[in-house]
Parts: C-alpha cells; structure tokens; sequence
C-alpha cells in the first residue's frame, strides 16, 4: 500500500496545532486418467482399453520414450456394452490441460501439431458388435526434427448424435492418454511470474490481519511437470514470520502451460514492509513411472503494509495530549494574575497608614 503524501500546514500558536491534529484524527475515523476424453454421458455404451501386446497388458494408459524420425505400433481395443451395433471414430487428438486441472483432448475439428499429429489410426473408424470387442490398431511415427521433452495426446473413439430438439450435434468420446516423450536433453524448468501479496488491515490496533499470495506458475521447460509449493510471509530482517497451510500439488503442466494459484494466510502483523516468498520443487516422472523431486526455485516480493489502525489511535492520543499542554499555560497564567491582585490587595491598607501624619 503506497498511501498518498500528506499535505503541511504552518501555524502559528499551541491552539492551532492541537485542532489541526485532532481535525486530522477526526478525517482517520472517516477515511489426465486413464480415458482423458471421457464422454459427457454416464450411459456410454462401450468403454476402450490398451491392446495387450509386447508393452505389456492391462496398462492405464500408452507411454513412449521414441528417438527422433522412430516409429512404433500399438493398437486400442473397444468393447460393445450395449445392445446394438455401435459405428464409431476414431482418431488421435493433442492433449492440453484444462481450468479446472484435468488433461482433456482437443475436439476431433482442431488442428493437432504435437503427439496428435505424429499417431496415425489405420482406420477413421470402426464397427462393433453387441457384447463384442474389436481391436483398432495405429501407429507413431516422429519427424526427423522432433523437438526432444514431452508431449500429451490420445487416441480417441467417439460417436456423434443428435441429441436435442434443435438438432444439434453432440459428440460422445471416450479415449486413452498417450505421454510421449521425445529422446534427447530435457530441460525441465518451473517459474513463478506476477507474483503478488495483498493485506488486509484488521481495526484492532494492536491486532494481526490477513494476506493473499498470488502467482502464476509457468512451465518454461521441455518435461511434464508438477509443482510442489509452500508460501510464506514475514516482516523485516525475516521476522514474524507466517507459513501458509499444506498447498496441494499443481496437476501435471505441460510444456508451456500456466496456472494461477490463490493463497490464503492468517494471522500476520502489520510490519510495514512484508515480504512474500513462494518456493517451488519440481516434480519429474521419468520413463519407468518414479516421481522424482529436482532442484528447488524461490521467488520473493513486497509489499508496504501500514498499520493504519494503530498510527490513528496514536494520532488520536497526540491530539489528546497536545490540546492539553495547549490549554494549560492559559491556567496557568490566570493564576498567576489571580495570586498577583491579593497581593496588591493585601498591600494597599498598609501604605495608607503611612501616609497619616
């Protein structure tokens, strides 16, 4: 809080000066899953799975580690639930991360340029029996010049009906996440960007308001990535100090993606300079699936923090104080003058009798 420059007055007289500061006081008081692309329906009549191969069965999801220009095949099997026969898409789509954290697949009409770009279905779609299942084989191919780091996408089947009166056409999907990672350097990196701390004041003078940290996460690296964070706040020389709660893990962030974080703490004083610091500790899951921790990054701001509650009831009690001393020569002089005139009083019949003959 930066508050604005007070203006000066010069005066003459202790009076003057006490009603300024009491004038003064006065105007205070004013003043992604294993199916990423899951239908928007609970009634979805099929459900898909990975293809049990020579990378394993059963598997949540498909997860590659391929050089540049390599090329590997796999396949997506798709299971009839229902009781007819079911014509579905199918096709690969770029993974991006959501508002609210989850990794989604793009609709089947935008235009891919990473891991939905490089898996290619043999077919657009397929036919599928009552209680049946069939397998949808595909393949990855990289370009020669595939940048190395990660990259998020999915092959997708979906179904598109008419569902409503006015005809319009919803598309039912339901796929499985492919975490493709590019061999070469990774570089993987978090930092935090508008790093900012708002306080709020409390009117108890000698009491402790609350703050919010704000911040952006930004993944400026080539890896997949989660963020592990702690906040803090503290007056000068680190002191006073405030801790936030256990702050929940970031979801993955993908190459490139941001996120806004709010945090909330109590309890702090107002120390006129405060300072807000956010560490971060990125967490890496390598080929094999292991979480891994790596070097953290700390980024500090700060804020002014006036303890506007206690500087009014101090200039409450200065005013108090100065209209006093401001009104107690004027006591002092009319007793004075009151002690002088007995005197002359009490001298007067004296010197009277003198002058008698």
């Amino acid at each position: 809080m930066h508050p604005s420059k007070p203006r000066t007055t010069t005066a003459q007289g202790p009076r003057f000066r006490a009603a300024v500061v009491i004038l003064l006081a006065t105007l205070g008081l004013v003043a992604l899953v294993a199916q990423p692309a899951a239908a928007t329906d609970d009634d979805v009549p099929w459900t898909v799975k990975t293809a049990a191969n020579n990378f394993g069965a059963d598997r949540q999801n498909y997860s590659y580690t391929i050089n540049p220009g390599g090329q590997l095949e796999d396949g997506i099997v798709v299971v009839n639930h229902g009781t007819t026969l079911l014509h579905l898409a199918v096709y690969a789509a770029d993974g991006f991360t959501t508002d609210a954290g989850q990794l989604d697949l793009v609709k089947k009409d935008a235009q891919s340029t990473g891991a939905g770009a490089w898996v290619h279905p043999d077919r657009g779609d397929v036919t599928v029996r009552p209680g049946e299942s069939v397998e949808a084989p595909f393949a990855i191919t990289l370009p020669a010049d595939a940048a190395p780091g990660d990259y998020m996408g999915g092959i997708v089947t979906s179904l598109t009906q008419v569902r409503d009166s006015n005809g319009t056409d919803v598309e039912r999907r339901v796929g499985i996440r492919i975490r493709l990672r590019v061999a070469g350097a990774l570089k993987p990196s978090l930092s935090v960007e508008n790093l900012h701390v708002r306080y709020s004041d409390t009117p108890n003078p000698f009491g402790k308001g609350d703050a919010t940290v704000t911040y952006t996460l930004h993944n400026t690296g080539n890896a997949i990535l989660t963020a592990r964070q702690t906040v803090s706040l503290s007056g000068p020389f680190g002191r006073w100090g405030v801790a936030a709660g256990t702050i929940a893990d970031s979801p993955p962030l993908l190459p490139g993606d941001t996120r806004k974080v709010s945090v909330p703490l109590h309890g702090m004083a107002p120390t006129l300079r405060l300072a807000a610091t956010v560490t971060l500790v990125p967490l890496l899951t390598d080929a094999a699936g292991s979480i891994g921790p790596l070097a953290a990054t700390t980024a500090t701001t700060y804020a002014w923090t006036i303890p506007w509650a206690l500087l009014l009831a101090i200039i409450v009690l200065c005013g108090f104080v100065v209209a006093g001393l401001a009104f107690r020569p004027r006591r002092q002089g009319q007793s004075s003058a009151r002690m002088l005139t007995s005197e002359s009083v009490a001298q007067q019949p004296r010197e009277r009798e003198t002058s008698d003959p």
